[in-house]
């Protein structure tokens, strides 16, 4: 079914054509008809599958000018929240709503000046709910509620939050609700919130005949002087390379920039202001390469991400699965690197039979060139020699 056949409203259809929209995604396919009928959703769909559009275009549809605040959309974080918000703006290009996002980590004054003229509302769970606490915002016209990477809510400790929210909401709206995964708390919450929601599961945008995955059997000491090496080896467009804590996000982020490699890190410890600065530089091409923890990744849609790079091992097989869906997208090729330690490797082997990931391979290690790369600490040379297959 196409834009047109769904009967959306003609300023949505003329700015989805101004944008070069031409076919909408599994998502959007599946769920826009739906959601203009007005049933409730659960969408399950990974992060950059035209969410925004399959709840913003109903959204926009019904909205009337100067009816207050219509809908209320909840985000895990300020980026996606932001995000979001950009989107939305320019697919009411032509209907001219107010789109206001409320967030944590900036001044609230201007938030509450927004608030007063908003006609969709975009925020993080604490900061809505603060902004409920202090009575400067009016939900009681909310039409439409929406809960955006369900999942990532909860692992972020905003189930509670959220639940305050939800009572603070009209009981007679529509509510969509969209989740890469569905575990028992947001299996819960569904059912005590929702109305006979309809399900929607898509597959995966991810192409496994496109995506190439390696791993390499390395010292600890000898990771860094790898990464730097692939990193010249590979030359990636963009690259993300995922760490597990902000201490060693900073410190990689550093190594690869003194050996002339445009990276960034990106993790919770930053201001506002430089995450979203590291974001549009990341955006825009002027640094190819994101270091970042799972958290600070949550929820940001990155499109064109050619390598993947697992610096350090993640601590479950759901997040490995989250991190490489972020490459080989829509028929694109990708390719995921993981450094393997000794101690990596019966984690490993355990994401693997979890999720039913395919054969990856083994690469031999490279001969890097005697000079180590620059950085602060010292290391011992040599390889892990054991070969295991995956």
């Amino acid at each position: 079914m196409s834009f047109t056949e769904m009967q959306l409203d003609e300023g949505i259809l003329k700015a989805l054509n101004d944008l070069s929209f031409k076919d909408p995604t599994e998502i959007q396919a599946k769920t826009i008809t739906l959601i203009l009928k007005g049933h409730d959703v659960i969408g399950q769909s990974m992060t950059g599958s035209g969410k925004t559009l399959a709840f913003g275009a109903p959204i926009l549809h019904h909205f009337q000018q100067g009816r207050g605040i219509q809908a209320l959309i909840i985000a895990p974080t300020r980026e996606l929240a932001n995000q979001i918000a950009q989107e939305l703006e320019k697919f009411s290009k032509y209907k001219r709503s107010r789109v206001v996002t409320v967030f944590g980590g900036v001044s609230i004054e201007p938030q509450i000046a927004g608030l007063g003229r908003a006609d969709i509302v975009v925020g993080t769970p604490g900061r809505i709910l603060d902004h409920i606490q202090r009575r400067t915002i009016d939900l009681r016209h909310v039409k439409t509620l929406v809960l955006d990477e369900a999942d990532r809510m909860l692992d972020m400790g905003f189930i509670d939050d959220i639940r305050d929210i939800l009572k603070n909401v009209p009981r007679e709206r529509q509510t969509l609700l969209f989740s890469a995964t569905m575990p028992p708390v947001i299996e819960n919450l569904a059912h005590r919130f929702m109305k006979d929601p309809i399900r929607i599961r898509t597959q995966s945008l991810v192409s496994k005949t496109k995506m190439k995955q390696y791993y390499y059997d390395v010292l600890e000491g000898d990771k860094l002087s790898l990464l730097v090496h692939l990193m010249k080896k590979e030359k990636p467009e963009l690259a993300i390379v995922f760490c597990n804590t902000k201490r060693e996000t900073d410190f990689v982020a550093q190594v690869l920039e003194r050996n002339e490699v445009e990276a960034r890190a990106i993790h919770g410890d930053l201001s506002q202001a430089a995450r979203m600065q590291v974001l549009e530089s990341f955006h825009r091409g002027k640094i190819h390469v994101l270091v970042a923890t799972d958290v600070a990744a949550r929820g940001l849609d990155i499109k064109n991400v050619t390598h993947i790079f697992n610096y350090d091992l993640p601590n479950d097989a759901e997040n490995y699965t989250h991190r490489i869906g972020r490459t080989a997208r829509i028929g694109k090729e990708g390719k995921v690197l993981s450094l393997l330690c000794s101690n990596d490797h019966e984690a490993f082997r355990r994401i693997i039979r979890t999720h039913d990931i395919e054969k990856i391979v083994e690469k031999d290690y490279p001969k890097i060139r005697a000079e180590r790369p620059h950085y602060r600490r010292s290391f011992s040379g040599g390889r892990f020699g054991s070969r295991r297959r995956y």
